[in-house]
């Protein structure tokens, strides 16, 4: 069974189990939560696991196309990361807190940062 194999095919597959498993768990991690950042960042990860992919089959097919591809996938990535960035200063993340107090509190906090308070 492994007799045609070289070792690119082998990282190759152990590659892709990797980074399936990665994208099962940062699913898990975006479903789950339990906060609103949690949610970014799980998707900012889940688009790092998709430039994993993109990178793999490019190596494995030849086809440097998918470099541009991955490229312009970090980019809207990393665009949409600063809009839920700014998003959740602007509104605020309350998505954690059971208790009103805690969430009025961090309002508050929310509230110094938008207002460029360090103390």
């Amino acid at each position: 069974m492994m007799e045609g194999l070289t070792f690119l095919d082998i990282i190759i597959l152990l590659t892709l189990v990797i980074l399936s498993i990665s994208f099962l768990l940062t699913s898990v991690r975006i479903i789950k939560g339990p906060s609103l950042s949690d949610r970014i960042v799980g998707l900012d990860m889940l688009v790092a696991v998709g430039i994993g992919f993109i990178a793999v089959f490019g190596v494995k097919t030849g086809y440097f196309l998918y470099v541009d591809i991955a490229i312009a996938l970090g980019l809207v990535g990393f665009l949409s990361t600063v809009a839920f960035a700014r998003f959740v200063l602007r509104h605020g993340d309350d998505s954690v807190f059971h208790d009103k107090k805690e969430a009025a509190e961090a309002e508050q906090l929310a509230e110094k940062a938008r207002k460029g308070d360090a103390s």
